[in-house]
């Protein structure tokens, strides 16, 4: 997944912090729901061990994507620096995988669980049965649509980060004309609010006409293909809004492919660093960073206090972290994945 609302402003702060100073979970939480932090105090099945060690177990998405392989290696290395075994495994965003991974977790008698939930709702299931099993879990990118099960929900600030990309979009192709949009999986928070997020700063504009839309799933080869459709169906196009990077590259390649990329601009989201390569050769116009790197260790480091202290050392359940807007000025600034230096 507060509100930004200067584009300069963001872009700014962005260039003199690191990703770990651009999140904005401190110990007040972040600047997300203020909804109380589940279990802060630990429940009746849920009691500090008061000592570090054992395993964490690392549930992310699918590690083929750039992102959520660094959300995985990052939470992997910051359980070990912690004293911690770690094991990441990928449910695919399959549910019923995800179930299986979340029973292998209770039966290796898990101290955390972190995950990133395949679903809004379906992923409640599984949170609620390692919950009652007595082992806290922490969501990372994805939100579930039930508090208080999970002891925290660790997210982009997804609505910030999609208002600064459609500022920047509309800085790229200008006030008037119709355009496209490739949205991510409908099962995830995150692909309405990107695109709630976009409506919301694009609707200032009526010279700027959304003539298409469709879902591609957060993939790459969906992209391309849902791509090549739209452009049959709206030659005219002259820009494409997509809710990822993977999408937007997609899209990047169709368009290439059909002669049209000097004429039609495409943004992204993520960070990737594909994404970040595209920005610096001109054939993206930009990608909003997510804060990956920061919240899937800083998930693990509240896991840390939980487990020791019985509580997760913030004020709220969901914290979410402002998004870094990456542009051809500043692109050279991502020296590691998802990691923008001064």
């Amino acid at each position: 997944m507060s509100r930004k609302t200067g584009l300069a402003l963001a872009t700014s702060a962005a260039l003199a912090l690191t990703i770990a100073a651009c999140g904005s979970s401190s110990g007040s939480g972040g600047s997300g729901s203020s909804s109380k932090a589940s279990g802060g105090s630990g429940s009746s099945t849920q009691k500090a061990s008061g000592k570090k060690g054992g395993l964490i177990s690392i549930i992310v998405n699918d590690p083929s994507n750039p992102y959520w392989k660094t959300e995985g290696d990052v939470a992997d290395a910051e359980a070990i620096k912690l004293g911690y075994k770690a094991n990441v495994s990928a449910s695919k965003g399959d549910l019923n995988k995800e179930s299986t991974l979340i029973d292998t977790a209770i039966t290796n008698k898990s101290a955390a669980i972190i995950l990133d939930p395949a679903n809004a709702t379906g992923s409640v299931g599984a949170v609620r049965k390692a919950t009652s099993a007595g082992i806290p879990v922490f969501l990372v990118n994805a939100e579930i649509n039930t508090l208080g099960i999970a002891k925290a929900q660790l997210i982009s600030n997804n609505a910030q980060g999609a208002s600064i990309g459609a500022q920047q979009w509309v800085k790229d192709i200008g006030q008037k004309g119709n355009y496209v949009e490739l949205f991510g999986a409908p099962t995830d928070n995150n692909a309405a609010i990107r695109s709630n997020g976009y409506a919301t700063v694009l609707g200032q504009y009526p010279g700027l006409k959304k003539v298409g839309k469709e879902v591609a799933n957060w993939d790459r080869t969906q992209g391309h293909d849902k791509m090549q459709s739209l452009l049959q169906a709206h030659p005219n196009i002259i820009g494409v809004l997509s809710g990822n990077d993977e999408m937007a590259l997609g899209a990047v390649a169709a368009l290439k492919e059909a002669g049209k990329l000097s004429t039609i601009k495409v943004g992204g989201f993520d960070g990737s660093p594909d994404a970040v390569k595209a920005v610096l050769n001109g054939t993206l116009q930009y990608t909003v960073l997510q804060p990956v790197a920061t919240f899937a260790a800083k998930a693990v480091d509240e896991a840390n206090t939980f487990i020791t202290t019985g509580k997760t050392g913030v004020s709220t359940e969901k914290q979410s972290f402002d998004c870094i807007l990456i542009t051809k000025a500043n692109a050279s600034k991502v020296t590691k994945p998802f990691t923008i230096t001064n």
